[in-house]
This record gives C-alpha cells, structure tokens and sequence, in this order.
C-alpha cells in the first residue's frame, strides 16, 4: 500500500505549545536544555512567536520533560492552566465570535487541529443532545494520558468565558473513563455537570437547548472572517507535511538508532522506490534528511552545552572521529567551534 495515513494532529505546528511545555517544566526545576535535547528545537525557537514545530518535535520535548518529572498529573495540570484565548490565535477568535454555542462546536471539531490538542474531535447526535467524543486513538500510548488531562485543564480554564452566563435546567454530561479529573474543574454557573468516571469513552453531552444559544461575544460577520482564516491556515499546513516532513518527524523520533530508508518506509506502509521517488518531488533525498537533521541536533546539543563526545554519542555514533568528520563536512568547521562551553 502506497497511500501514507497520518494522524490529524500530524501537522506544522505553533512553537506556542512547546513555550508553555517549558514553562510548566520550569516549575518542576527541569532546565530547558534538557527539555529541548536531541529535539532541534533551540531556545531562539521557542521564544520567536513566528516558528513553527514538527509534532514529533513537540512530542520529543515532552518525552524528554516526562522522563523527568515527579509527578506527570501535576505537570498536566500546570501545562494546561496556561491556555487562554489570547494564545490560542485565530481558532480562538472564531470559537468566541460564533453566533451560538453549537456553531462553536462545529468550529473546534472542525480545525481543533489548529489548537494543541493531539486528539480528535468529533461530533454526533444523540437522544439527548449532541456528543463532542474526544478519540485519543491515533495518540502515542506513551503520552495519551498526558494530552487528555493536558486538554481537559485547558478546555476547563476556558470555558467560562465561552459560555458567559448560559443558563440551562438539562445538564451536561462529561464522560472520563479512568481519570481522576477535579470535579471542582467542572462546576461553572447556571450549568450543571453529571460526570460518568466509569465510561467507555471521553465525551461530553450537551442538550440540545444549550446548542441554540447565543454566545456571549457573537458575531456573526467576524466568526465567518475567522472561519475562512482557520480554513486558509489548516490548508497551509496540511500542505507543508509532505512525505519529507514525516521522515524527518521519525528520524527525530530517536536520533541515536536512525532507520535505514527501507525501514522507513516500511513504517509509511511505502516501498522504499515510492518513498526515493516521493522524496525526489519534494527536491531532496534520504540522505539529505538524515544528514539535515543530524546537524541540526547536533549544533542543539553543541549549543546547550554537550560535549562533542556526548554529543557524538547521543547521535548514535561509536567514534568521535567519525562523528567530528561528518560535522565538518556538513557545515565547513569542527564541532568543537560550536560547541557552547560552561563558566
């Protein structure tokens, strides 16, 4: 089979995600060096608001943090408590700008991929109202916990202002199978929650007369404006995952056991001539990738502080020599020229 499926969420992405990865894992005393190593992500990155991430380097990032940390609900929470309207860019604008609460639905089913979230949103009508199910299938097993509770303090934090002062006597049902959530996370004015711990899915019910209701900022010329912008946005970046990008995402995966060509494109469900093929429309090659993303995590590990023998290690190779030779002849000059030395 030649036809690459990839998850939703597997897209350019904003560096915004990844900033507040590093602040949360600042209050767990995890230095950003650690966080962004073998990612090549740099720290000029994180803090240039225009840049954008491959998913598997924010996944890398937060691999790197949860191997780290003490207490990963803890770290969820303090991730997700930083998420806010302002932040969330145009996707934000036009939830808010809807002229009801079931078109702000649509909206976040639609081009929640825009947003941070790596699980899929989708909605279906039910006997009592219209199910948002939460499908954290396509998600790594590894971190499908943390992207769930991570969504859920951030969705919780921004609730509020989406439904201003809604008022309804029919509840809304909230499905968490397994995951100790607090329940005082789910309490919001005029609105009651019935919350089901023991479901078989992640979903939330909202009667049909909650749907129906105006939003508190609506408007409706601004919400079509922004929907037309998110469109534009999801199409740009839809775009810019052509097969390159997913090699790249997978040799980033684990940048010290890099696959040869015929694996990779075993796990495209490729062959590998598709895949030189492909790549060759795209104006590279396998080799191209492997060294492109080589250089760029080692002049990342060079710069936050690694020596070139560890670096050289990390990057899976036996001989320093070998490693300093390879560099030299990707950028012109020895590893030890760029390396950042301590005090």
């Amino acid at each position: 089979m030649d036809d690459v499926t990839q998850p939703d969420w597997d897209i350019p992405r904003p560096v915004a995600t990844c900033r507040h990865l590093l602040e949360a894992a600042r209050l767990h005393r995890i230095d950003a060096s650690q966080c962004l190593a073998g990612t090549g992500v740099t720290p000029a990155d994180i803090e240039d608001t225009t840049t954008e991430v491959q998913a598997g380097q924010e996944l890398a990032i937060l691999r790197n943090i949860l191997a780290r940390v003490t207490d990963p609900h803890e770290f969820a929470r303090d991730v997700g408590l930083q998420y806010n309207f302002a932040n969330t860019g145009v996707f934000g604008y036009a939830l808010l700008a809807s002229p009801t609460l079931g078109d702000a639905v649509n909206i976040a089913c639609r081009y929640a991929t825009l947003s941070s979230t790596f699980l899929r949103l989708t909605r279906h009508d039910a006997l009592d109202g219209v199910v948002l199910e939460f499908d954290d299938s396509a998600v790594p097993a590894d971190v499908r916990s943390f992207m769930l509770e991570r969504d859920l303090f951030a969705i919780t934090s921004m609730v509020p202002l989406l439904i201003g002062q809604l008022h309804s006597d029919a509840p809304i049902k909230v499905e968490l199978p397994g995951l100790e959530f607090p329940i005082e996370r789910l309490e919001f004015p005029g609105v009651t929650i019935e919350l089901d711990p023991f479901a078989a899915r992640s979903a939330v019910t909202i009667p049909f007369v909650l749907l129906a209701l105006p939003m508190p900022a609506a408007d409706p010329v601004a919400a079509q404006a922004c929907a037309q912008q998110c469109e534009e946005l999801l199409q740009t970046r839809r775009r810019r995952r052509g097969i390159a990008a997913q090699v790249r995402s997978r040799l980033i995966r684990d940048p010290g056991v890099l696959p040869s060509m015929a694996v990779t494109a075993e796990e495209l469900c490729i062959t590998e001539r598709t895949l030189r093929r492909r790549l060759a429309t795209e104006h590279t090659s396998y080799r191209a990738l492997v060294d492109e993303v080589r250089v760029t995590l080692a002049l990342a590990m060079l710069e936050s502080g690694l020596t070139v023998e560890e670096t050289a290690r990390q990057l899976g190779y036996s001989e320093t020599a070998a490693f300093s030779r390879a560099f030299t002849r990707w950028v012109g000059t020895p590893p030890s020229k760029h390396r950042v030395r301590g005090p």
